[in-house]
């Protein structure tokens, strides 16, 4: 693997113990989503996940990887400002293996695309580290986007609105030259960030240059269609198990469901010692989708085993189906390596 002078080899390699951070996160779902059985009813949760129809995951599936092709564009213009050449399919597998430590506490796990381009064309890591930070901060944007086109309540909005204060901060520290000055200024004062400063300098750099006015709009406008396309999967799921004939419900038509999904992913990402949002996304989307279901006459039991069911299934087609196509990419990735470096 290409060496930048400034990264010790083995540093915080994310690939380092990668098979236990997988089978942790695997374990710790287990846990998490044995917790929610159990308040809910197996019984009923299990008769409620026999009503979910094969192609409804399957339609939620595809709509959650067309989600990564539309955003991969965004990655591919971070790329080129950051300074990287590679383009076609190995640039797009390298995105996707980034998704195979996705449940990982704010997706930070999704540093090792910084260690798969520096093996690939020798870019510091110190400049496409920041690629993951705008990728957040943009997602963020692109959830708040969401929340405030569906948005029919003010009863949860105290979350997106302090979400949008976090990433708006982020963008004025990382973007901005006074930030920017204002947090090597901090950083020198610290033992241990402060020998780095010229890393961290080069860092914000590459920040200033990814959050810039300019990048913003159609960055946030990618994540934010990307992920309308996943809030779109969550509602078929919804719909699939309601009885023929129902017609519309309050709370469960397409922007109630977009709301939910998105405010609870935002609740997820804003609690950042919850690996992949676990426990908190799946609490704040079965609640709010469970109101829905006691709307359209549901028993308060069967509402909500039936709006856990529906979540989990909702997040087996996006977060662990996310980390299963990430897993296939960066084999993928490794094997193609490989094969370049024997010829």
């Amino acid at each position: 693997m290409k060496h930048d002078g400034a990264w010790p080899e083995d540093e915080a390699n994310p690939e380092s113990g990668l098979g236990k951070r997988v089978l942790l996160s695997l374990a710790l779902g287990i846990l998490v989503y044995a917790a929610l059985a159990a308040w809910a009813d197996l019984d009923g949760l299990g008769e409620s996940l026999k009503a979910i129809p094969p192609w409804a995951p399957l339609a939620a599936c595809a709509l959650s990887f067309t989600n990564y092709v539309v955003r991969f564009p965004r990655w591919q213009r971070y790329l080129t400002l950051v300074g990287s050449q590679i383009r076609g399919w190995e640039s797009f597998r390298i995105y996707l293996a980034g998704l195979s430590l996705t449940v990982s506490p704010g997706k930070v796990g999704e540093a090792m695309k910084s260690w798969l381009l520096r093996d690939v064309d020798g870019t510091p890591l110190a400049k496409s580290a920041p690629i993951v930070l705008a990728e957040r901060v943009t997602d963020l944007f692109g959830f708040i986007v969401l929340i405030a086109i569906s948005a029919g309540t003010t009863e949860h909005l105290g979350i997106a609105i302090f979400t949008a204060l976090l990433a708006s901060g982020i963008v004025i520290v990382a973007a901005t030259e006074t930030g920017a000055r204002l947090a090597l200024r901090l950083a020198s004062r610290l033992p241990i960030v402060g020998g780095r400063l010229d890393r961290l300098e080069e860092t914000l750099t590459s920040a200033r240059a990814l959050l810039s006015p300019r990048e913003l709009p159609l960055a946030t406008a990618l994540a934010a269609i990307g992920w309308g396309l996943e809030c779109i999967g969550c509602w078929i799921l919804v719909q699939s198990v309601l009885p023929s004939g129902v017609g519309a419900v309050p709370g469960l038509g397409l922007a109630e469901v977009t709301y939910a999904f998105a405010l609870s992913a935002v609740a997820g990402a804003v609690v950042i010692i919850a690996p992949g949002g676990l426990g908190v996304t799946e609490g704040l989307l079965t609640k709010l989708l469970g109101t829905g279901y006691a709307a359209a006459g549901f028993g308060a039991q069967a509402a909500r085993s039936t709006a856990l069911s529906v979540t989990l299934v909702t997040r087996l087609c996006t977060l662990w189906f996310a980390m299963g196509i990430g897993l296939v990419a960066l084999a993928l990735q490794h094997r193609h390596r490989r094969a370049l470096r024997a010829d």
